[in-house]
């Protein structure tokens, strides 16, 4: 599966129809409906699609077409992302309608145009489910355990300075915590690994 971790656009012109297309991570989608409902008042339609793993560790997916007829619209955005199999991320495209009628076979391929172009212009990464491990350790090892974090290329990590100690909160693939484990193994690690 792949995904991004940040947002990028693309746009494309079907017989003087604008569509324009944004792809993004799947915490950023919300707010990017939004932003395109306040910056594109004029347009006609705004077609999305999104996918992503859901609590039960399935994947959940969903579009709309938002006035255009059944399936013109969300259906080849939706098709689009899993044909690259992407996750965790959400698509939308805005149309500026041209003047010129497409039809309904026309309105298909320009949505999933669209989507593709998108696609094809984002950096794509191999997505890997993340987990979260929380740890404490005292203060004299805090520069030997962000150094095993570099080590390692874990990025995403939470600390909360206490009294007595720092507890930590990593976000990473379960292999990255692994390796990471393998390497504080002599640390007094009080933590557990959560699914994410």
């Amino acid at each position: 599966m792949q995904s991004v971790t940040e947002g990028i656009s693309a746009q494309i012109e079907v017989r003087r129809s604008r569509f324009i297309a944004w792809l993004v991570p799947m915490e950023e989608f919300p707010a990017l409906m939004k932003r395109l409902k306040n910056e594109h008042p004029k347009a006609g339609h705004i077609a999305y699609a999104y996918r992503h793993i859901n609590k039960y560790e399935q994947i959940a997916e969903n579009s709309s077409d938002d006035g255009e007829p059944r399936g013109c619209a969300g259906a080849p955005i939706l098709n689009a992302m899993r044909g690259e199999d992407m996750i965790e991320c959400g698509l939308a495209v805005v149309r500026y309608f041209g003047g010129i009628k497409l039809g309904t076979g026309g309105m298909v391929r320009a949505y999933g145009a669209a989507a593709r172009a998108v696609l094809e212009a984002a950096p794509l990464l191999i997505w890997e489910r993340r987990e979260t491990f929380v740890f404490r350790c005292g203060y004299a090892r805090i520069r030997q355990v962000e150094y095993w974090l570099d080590r390692c290329g874990i990025s995403g990590v939470e600390r909360n300075f206490r009294e007595n100690d720092v507890l930590w909160t990593l976000r990473a693939s379960a292999g990255k915590l692994a390796s990471f484990r393998e390497l504080a193994g002599e640390l007094p690690l009080a933590g557990e690994l959560k699914p994410n």
